[in-house]
């Protein structure tokens, strides 16, 4: 049980400790983590061949380690979530023979909003874009009247729907196997022809393990997951794609178009293959400092910008209190920076909240001290 050490000498004061200001903590983003000694020594003994040759074997081991964790038959490795996210759009619209081509995604994804419309720019592909923002999803409803056939020739053709689980701004809200399985049986089995199914699981296992499922299960339904390894898990780079064996040889292809064939990419894929089998359990600890994060905020009067204020893992969103409106978020930041060395995100912005927002995100570089430190500084800094 983690245990906290932050004490208050009543509602309004804080007992001030002394912390060692060396040490960053970096809140700005789980991509900030440091491979650890032990994954470094893993990459210096890690077999390796050409990948793009089919001869790493260390990679083929990562790959097939994903595959069977997810319940799909193969997976393809690749140098990033962005890269991965648009080969399983390129080969699922490249199924569909239709000339215009388009996805059902939500509005507030990080496939809408943070991938540079790549689905359009390369590949073709138009963004149906529901709102995502009020219950944390796209509605069923929503959906299934969203969908578009080809029997006009107005419409582009729905050639795939992705969801995101976790979902980034929503506040690391998690998709249930429930809400999953039911998406799921409307696309494969709810339309004229069957559609499938894409999830943006760049931190799925922080979904899972905050439902308290195994992947395989989380993710049944999907057709296709792309897996980030460089988030909560800790690896320095890199994500993993999941599927069918067709589906994944059409990846391999679309990854080479994109320049993402990696030569001897065990010595990174060693580093994920161990953060799969050593980090996964571990992110629970993160959903216990981000719940007690924003527990210490709330208290103190910021506006917790979750569902009910609610945290299903390891990301914060909050506003400044009202008493500190003369002080805007990037000089939050900044004074959070240099007097206290907490580095931390603004100007996030959601529908329906009350204005930017801050992000805070745990991770494996955050212990109980860091978390205390932070809390300490944004306490000060707005008082």
């Amino acid at each position: 049980m983690m245990h906290r050490c932050v004490r208050y000498t009543s509602s309004t004061t804080w007992r001030r400790r002394s912390f060692s200001s060396s040490t960053v903590v970096d809140l700005r983003s789980d991509t900030v983590t440091m491979p650890t000694a032990d994954m470094r020594a893993e990459a210096l003994m890690a077999p390796l061949g050409d990948d793009v040759l089919g001869d790493d074997p260390t990679v083929q081991l990562l790959q097939q380690k994903a595959a069977s964790m997810f319940g799909k038959e193969d997976a393809l490795f690749v140098p990033s979530g962005t890269m991965s996210n648009l080969c399983a759009i390129l080969s699922h619209a490249a199924t569909v023979r239709s000339v215009g081509k388009e996805i059902i995604v939500g509005a507030g994804s990080h496939i809408s909003m943070w991938e540079q419309g790549n689905v359009s720019t390369l590949g073709g592909v138009h963004s149906r874009q529901l709102p995502d923002y009020s219950s944390s999803r796209m509605s069923l409803e929503h959906i299934r009247s969203a969908y578009r056939s080809d029997n006009d020739d107005h419409y582009a053709k729905t050639c795939l729907v992705c969801l995101e689980n976790s979902h980034n701004l929503n506040g690391g809200a998690v998709l249930n196997k429930a809400y999953i399985d039911a998406v799921g049986d409307l696309v494969h089995n709810g339309w004229e022809e069957r559609v499938p199914l894409h999830i943006d699981g760049a931190r799925i296992f922080n979904a899972a393990v905050s439902v308290g499922l195994p992947v395989d299960e989380l993710c049944q339904a999907a057709d296709s997951v792309s897996v980030c390894l460089s988030k909560g898990l800790g690896a320095p780079l890199g994500s993993v794609l999941v599927g069918s064996t067709d589906f994944i040889y059409q990846c391999k292809r679309a990854r080479k178009a994109l320049g993402g064939g990696m030569r001897q990419s065990g010595v990174v894929a060693s580093m994920g293959l161990y953060a799969l089998e050593n980090h996964v359990e571990r992110l629970q600890e993160d959903h216990k400092r981000a719940k007690w994060l924003a527990e210490e905020l709330s208290s103190h009067g910021f506006y917790i910008a979750h569902q009910n204020q609610m945290i299903d893992s390891n990301i914060v969103f909050f506003c400044l209190p009202p008493s500190s409106a003369s002080l805007s978020n990037q000089e939050f930041c900044n004074r959070l920076d240099n007097e206290f060395n907490v580095k931390i995100g603004g100007g996030y912005i959601r529908d329906g909240e009350k204005g930017p927002m801050i992000r805070a995100a745990l991770h494996m570089g955050i212990n109980d001290e860091g978390v205390e430190r932070a809390v300490e500084g944004m306490i000060s800094v707005v008082k």
